[in-house]
C-alpha cells in the first residue's frame, strides 16, 4: 500500500473511475491530507457565504445551516469517499474540526459582504 497503511487507495483506483472530477477530489499525497481538508473547508465557506448572502438568509438558521453542511460534507468526504482510518489522524472529531473556525470566520465575512451589498441601499 503506497499510503503507508494509513488509508485505502483513492476511489478512482478502487472503482475504475477516470473522470477529472474524481481525480481532483482524491488525495494523492497522504502526508498533506489535513491541508486538503483545511482548504476544502475554506472553499465550502466561500461558496456558502456567497449563496447565503445572495439569498436573504439571516440569523441562526444561516449559521446552523453552514455548520451542518460544512461538517457534513467534510465527514462524508473523508469517511465515505476516501474511506480513511480516522484514528490515524486523531479520530473523527479531530478531522471534523480541522480548520472549522477559520472557515466559519471566512463564511461570516463573505456572507455579510454579499448580504449587505445586495440587500441594502
Amino acid at each position: 500500500d503506497s499510503a503507508g497503511g494509513r488509508m485505502a487507495r483513492p476511489p478512482q483506483e478502487r472503482q475504475g473511475h477516470s473522470s477529472r472530477w474524481l481525480k481532483g477530489l482524491a488525495v494523492t499525497d497522504w502526508d498533506e491530507f489535513l491541508d486538503v481538508i483545511y482548504w476544502f473547508r475554506q472553499i465550502i465557506a466561500v461558496v456558502l457565504g456567497v449563496i447565503w448572502g445572495v439569498l436573504p438568509l439571516r440569523g441562526f438558521l444561516g449559521i446552523a445551516g453552514f455548520c451542518l453542511i460544512n461538517a457534513g460534507v467534510l465527514y462524508l468526504y473523508f469517511s465515505n469517499y476516501l474511506q480513511i482510518d480516522e484514528e490515524e489522524y486523531g479520530g473523527t472529531w479531530e478531522l471534523t474540526k480541522e480548520g472549522f473556525m477559520t472557515s466559519f470566520a471566512l463564511f461570516m465575512v463573505i456572507w455579510i459582504i454579499f448580504y449587505t451589498a445586495i440587500h441594502y441601499d
